[in-house]
């Protein structure tokens, strides 16, 4: 089980559960075409969001597999919200998990998904104890692959056209990390951030992809 303090404080950032006080934040990014391109739904409504923000992503800990802790990411300077990340609890016997983000195109180019995801994985391999956490990405999201790699997870797969999507065949890349890799890549760094860059453009969320 997970129960984390909130909020997750990292460098820049504040990692919470959303309030209702976010709808319209969370809104002007979720309903943008760009941002939905490689999403596995279409613009949101304003309702549609002020519904997830009150159901589906109102979660505040994981108590058993199948479920999915959503967060908003918040900038820790400004108060500004920046996106949004969700960590799933896949297997309890394998203890597997995967991640997802997506963020708003006027958060990009600051290294925000890389610092958000890593705290994700942190969760995931030492909070629920997981042994393995993956990441699944419309091939074509080359920004959010970025981010994966930076993040230490390797590309394990592609699957050619194994999805109809949004009209069209699309392929599905695979990542994932270790528990030993994450422990490996924390010594190696001194338990630091991975390094940030300009690549955190147009990402897509990963969630169901």
């Amino acid at each position: 089980m997970l129960h984390p303090d909130y909020p997750i404080v990292t460098e820049r950032l504040l990692l919470r559960p959303a309030t209702l006080a976010d709808l319209d934040e969370m809104h002007a990014y979720k309903s943008r075409p760009d941002v939905c391109r490689y999403l596995p739904y279409e613009p949101m409504s304003r309702e549609q969001v002020a519904e997830r923000i009150s159901g589906l992503w109102a979660r505040t800990e994981l108590t058993e597999v199948g479920q999915s802790l959503n967060l908003c990411v918040e900038e820790k300077a400004s108060g500004r919200l920046l996106g949004d990340v969700v960590l799933f609890w896949r297997n309890a016997e394998n203890r597997t998990g995967e991640i997802g983000y997506v963020f708003s195109p006027d958060a990009a180019g600051h290294g925000y998904a890389t610092e958000a995801a890593t705290e994700l994985l942190r969760l995931g391999f030492e909070g629920l104890v997981l042994h393995r956490i993956t990441a699944q990405l419309d091939a074509r999201n080359t920004a959010s692959a970025r981010v994966l790699e930076r993040l230490g997870m390797r590309r394990e797969a592609l699957h050619r056209e194994d999805m109809w999507f949004k009209n069209e065949w699309s392929d599905t890349a695979v990542y994932a990390m270790l528990a030993q890799e994450w422990h490996n890549l924390k010594t190696t760094a001194g338990d630091r951030v991975p390094q940030r860059d300009q690549a955190d453009a147009q990402l897509g969320e990963l969630q169901g992809r």
